[in-house]
């Protein structure tokens, strides 16, 4: 794995762990290795999107759950 690829997935899982000092470690990291804004920004649209389908489930399975869907 290339160090410009760690660095991106670094700065997805930044993302979606919401963790803002991770980030701009990462984002600093991968600007000094020449990482475009684009890949920077895919990376993050990336994580947005598996974050926003997390919650999205977890807010489902938590109102099942309270309705007494599931048990």
């Amino acid at each position: 794995m290339t160090e410009t690829t760690k660095e991106l997935v670094a700065i997805a899982a930044a993302v979606a762990g919401k963790c803002q000092p991770c980030f701009a470690h990462h984002y600093k990291h991968a600007r000094e290795l020449g990482v475009g804004e684009d890949l920077i920004r895919e990376a993050v649209r990336l994580a947005r999107d598996i974050r926003a389908s997390g919650d999205k489930h977890m807010d489902e399975f938590t109102e099942r759950r309270i309705t007494g869907e599931i048990k």
